[in-house]
């Protein structure tokens, strides 16, 4: 079981779409270049299954960066996610766009952000989240920060906080054989 407070696990219970940056927050915010200037970056591939666990149980998953990145967008395939939005430079205005266009209010969005950028999408969800490496004046203003770093795991601690307050951790478990 969990020890999360009663007012955090009932924000989680709400959440219908969950929203996440990606520099800092799905990685650890290091840019790699190669000679040619591409672009690589480095996922966590326990934040990849826990993105997959929210969409496989009704859960629409977005991610949302202000970078041009064709890795953002090679990640988000993979994974098989709903909305993978890259060169945004709003991203209030995305979360409410996205969730006009699954007929939610901004309560029933989390939105998972480490850095300045994300303060308007953090004060404008339901459930606004913070890795622990996320800059203080973003810690300081979000409803929950992870234990994790970005990049090391963040992610999926916020997908398993939703999956717990929604009560589907039983049924998660069981699908991979657990009791």
């Amino acid at each position: 079981m969990n020890s999360h407070p009663a007012d955090l696990l009932a924000r989680a219970a709400r959440i219908r779409l969950a929203c996440f940056d990606v520099d800092g927050t799905l990685t650890d915010g290091g840019l790699v270049y190669d000679a040619d200037g591409r672009e690589s970056k480095i996922f966590h591939v326990q934040d990849g299954l826990g993105l997959r666990l929210l969409e496989e149980n009704g859960i629409a998953v977005a991610l949302v960066t202000a970078r041009e990145s064709s890795a953002v967008l090679a990640r988000g395939r993979d994974l098989r996610l709903s909305h993978v939005l890259t060169a945004v430079e709003n991203k209030a205005q995305c979360l409410r766009r996205l969730c006009a266009e699954h007929g939610l209010d901004a309560g029933e969005a989390a939105h998972m952000g480490d850095d300045l950028h994300d303060l308007p999408a953090l004060a404008l969800a339901g459930l606004a989240v913070a890795p622990a490496n996320a800059h203080p004046w973003v810690a300081e203003r979000v409803h929950w920060q992870t234990r994790a770093a970005g990049g090391a795991g963040a992610a999926r601690e916020l997908c398993d906080l939703i999956l717990e307050a929604r009560g589907l951790r039983a049924a998660v478990l069981a699908r991979f054989g657990a009791a």
